[in-house]
């Protein structure tokens, strides 16, 4: 008995911590946007809400639709999010459904609304979802499904976090931890990026839910720190650049653009 007891307290020592249920992200108010179907992204004055093939620049204050950016639907298939990050607007795009997956990184100009460049990435472990900077590096999601838009030998469980050098040439990889897997099944990792406290916030395809996560260095499993409520149905989110408390999200049914504050006290 003796034995047996001190194999268990082994075992849960070595086992990862579980994931703490949090306080949810608090509504602050809906802006109606029809073009908000993957995700959303925030600069200092404007909100762009992203649909595939176009952008939709909205004034932060007024909730008024300033410009569009429509792109032609065969070479821009599906525009899954996009971030302001120094300056630019860098969107995550892919082919899906169709397979062999490709992904590429579409930037464009968030002032006068154009396109700038395109980067191809070549071969990945999926669909990239989403990007951001932190550290000198870009960080990126590849999501890979159940059916489809899912290539055969892959399923959910093989989403990737990948870093890249500022040439987007891979330095590391993490997988998903399973409780969050489980909740993203049968699709993948819609949304994400890095918070003010240096965690990884990250969103599935329709769930009303964002996932905290820490990377633990170098690569490997990604640790589930907590599981927040939250008023959105799942897609890209964005955090506010002036109060990173703030977080910009979407509600795919009712076309809306959604503002939330994060909780305070997270698990650490």
């Amino acid at each position: 008995m003796r034995r047996a007891a001190l194999v268990l307290a082994a075992l849960l020592a070595a086992a990862p911590p579980l994931a703490l249920a949090a306080p949810a992200a608090e509504l602050v108010r809906r802006l109606p946007a029809e073009e908000a179907r993957q995700g959303v992204a925030v600069d200092a004055r404007h909100l762009y809400a992203v649909d595939n093939s176009t952008i939709a620049k909205y004034d932060r204050r007024t909730g008024r639709k300033a410009a569009v950016w429509t792109g032609d639907p065969e070479r821009f298939a599906h525009l899954n999010s996009c971030a302001v990050i120094r300056r630019e607007l860098v969107c995550a795009a892919s082919n899906y459904p169709a397979v062999p997956m490709r992904s590429s990184v579409e930037v464009f100009d968030p002032r006068r609304m154009v396109h700038l460049r395109s980067i191809p990435l070549g071969p990945q472990p999926g669909s990239l979802t989403w990007a951001d900077w932190k550290d000198g590096a870009w960080w990126a999601a590849f999501a890979n499904y159940d059916g489809r838009g899912g290539e055969p030998g892959r399923d959910h469980r093989h989403t990737t976090l990948v870093k890249f050098d500022p040439r987007w040439r891979p330095l590391a990889s993490w997988t998903f931890p399973p409780s969050v897997l489980e909740r993203l099944k049968p699709r993948s990792a819609s949304g994400g990026g890095w918070g003010p406290d240096g965690r990884l916030y990250v969103t599935g395809h329709d769930a009303g839910e964002i996932y905290v996560l820490r990377a633990p260095e170098g690569g490997g499993v990604l640790e589930h720190l907590a599981t927040l409520p939250a008023p959105i149905h799942g897609q890209a989110i964005a955090f506010d650049p002036a109060d990173r408390r703030t977080v910009f999200g979407v509600s795919r049914p009712d076309r809306q653009i959604v503002e939330m504050r994060l909780p305070h006290g997270l698990p650490e």
